[in-house]
């Protein structure tokens, strides 16, 4: 699924005017046989590797989102568990002159049911990683992410380093 309805909706009357949009992303850990393991998804659009996130729907809880987003796009059911940061991203200004900026929502995770797989067009590779060996390429900030997440730090994180 490309841009949610509710975005072009509103496109229709701010224009490209800048909007804040908010995400959930999850970041889904498992044992493995050299340590901790995260899934990934390779994205369609741009080749980068990254964890299973999407925009928070209208009347949509995050966690919700996490959940669906997993049901989704790799295909598996997940249970949700704590927070790990919210997150304001940086200023994106798209091809076709749309101005957004997200704040995301970070949740843990684990696989409950299903097997890890390309469910939908928005990806086209799906699998498990150690987490000192993540796929290039991918967004500079996915080690720290996924790091947040192995750590389990006592407080949600609202900044990464170098972050305002």
């Amino acid at each position: 699924m490309g841009t949610p309805d509710f975005i072009l909706e509103l496109r229709r009357h701010v224009g490209h005017a800048p909007l804040w949009l908010t995400g959930a992303t999850l970041v889904c850990l498992r044992d493995g046989d050299t340590g901790p393991e995260v899934l990934l998804e390779q994205r369609a659009d741009n080749g980068l590797w990254t964890l299973v996130s999407g925009i928070i729907d209208p009347d949509e809880h995050p966690v919700e989102t996490a959940r669906r987003e997993a049901r989704e796009e790799v295909g598996v059911d997940v249970e949700v568990g704590r927070m790990l940061w919210c997150l304001v991203g940086d200023k994106i200004t798209y091809g076709n002159g749309d101005v957004v900026r997200f704040l995301d929502h970070g949740f843990a995770g684990r696989v409950v049911s299903g097997e890890p797989h390309v469910a939908d067009d928005e990806s086209v590779a799906v699998g498990w990683f150690p987490v000192g060996a993540l796929p290039e390429p991918h967004r500079p900030r996915l080690p720290r992410l996924v790091r947040i997440a192995v750590e389990e730090p006592a407080d949600v994180v609202f900044s990464l380093d170098g972050d305002r």
